[in-house]
């Protein structure tokens, strides 16, 4: 009997590089499962997202990804640019795996690779964000450029503390961003400190940040907004709110969407799952709703 044929991509840097120890015994998992499996460890940003569109999908039975949420963003990015969908399992070894903890897929990662063969079929929804695509978050403002500056070795070794720190040092250097909101009814103009539109259950390994009851095959995002701060003791009150999800509506904009179009004056960076998503004075974003699937534990 034909063998079933697997692409695995995996980031041999994330997270201090865990994969190393455990990369023999997850490839002899793959193989136990039945797959002839080939392997393409990246070697630089966006050799995931081209991993994908250069080969032959119609070769393949499935694809198997293993980093961060950086990683799995570039694979999905590049299945979402190809005609035909194979479904995606996700081995998590990054500093941060919110979108992996959102699946419940296994922090180990032999109990992961598991998963990407024998575990169920998930359909979950992307973001559309232009032209480009996100897996569970578009954010913009104060922290998001800390992510995708934050060089790898430090990620590596402070994993989460890194984000923060770098954060820290950044406060005295806040900014805010005129912009006009629109989302169905829903219409504000005014200026921001920051915004995340996610589908997600965590951020930079938050739990519960981005609210309460979030599906992630609904077709809605679920966006928060914070307001301007009038002093630094208001900036205090806004994290204190935001992490403890207790909403001050004087403060922050928070609602469901599946769709959301922000316009400004002046060039906005953005960031998609925690990697610099470009300069922008319009963006629209689009919850395609179901658009992959992904392997998850079956219970």
């Amino acid at each position: 009997m034909e063998k079933k044929k697997m692409l695995f991509i995996y980031n041999p840097k994330a997270g201090k590089a865990r994969i190393r120890g455990a990369l023999l015994d997850i490839i002899d998992i793959f193989t136990k499962a039945g797959y002839e499996v080939t392997v393409y460890p990246t070697q630089t940003k966006g050799d995931g997202l081209l991993a994908v569109k250069e080969r032959r999908l119609g070769f393949y039975d499935l694809i198997v990804c293993s980093g961060g949420d950086g990683t799995l963003d570039e694979v999905v990015t590049g299945m979402m640019q190809c005609e035909r969908k194979l479904p995606i399992g996700y081995v998590p070894s990054g500093s941060t795996n919110d979108f992996a903890d959102s699946l419940h897929i296994p922090k180990n990662m032999l109990s992961a690779a598991l998963t990407a063969v024998e575990g169920k079929v998930f359909d979950c929804d992307i973001g559309a964000f232009n032209d480009d695509f996100f897996v569970y978050i578009a954010a913009f403002g104060i922290f998001t450029e800390v992510s995708y500056e934050t060089p790898q070795d430090a990620k590596n070794v402070l994993g989460h503390m890194a984000y923060i720190l770098e954060g820290m040092r950044r406060l005295s250097q806040i900014k805010s961003y005129c912009l006009k909101v629109e989302s169905g009814d829903f219409v504000v103009e005014d200026e921001f400190l920051f915004g995340m539109i996610t589908n997600s259950t965590s951020v930079g390994g938050f739990k519960r940040i981005t609210g309460n009851f979030v599906e992630l095959d609904d077709g809605e995002f679920e966006v928060t907004l914070i307001k301007k701060p009038a002093n630094a003791m208001e900036l205090n009150l806004i994290m204190a709110a935001l992490l403890n999800r207790n909403i001050n509506t004087d403060c922050m904009y928070c609602f469901k969407a599946s769709s959301i179009s922000f316009t400004s004056k002046e060039e906005i960076s953005w960031t998609l799952d925690g990697e610099f998503g470009g300069k922008h004075r319009e963006v629209r974003i689009e919850n395609c709703r179901q658009a992959l699937s992904i392997r998850v534990p079956n219970d």
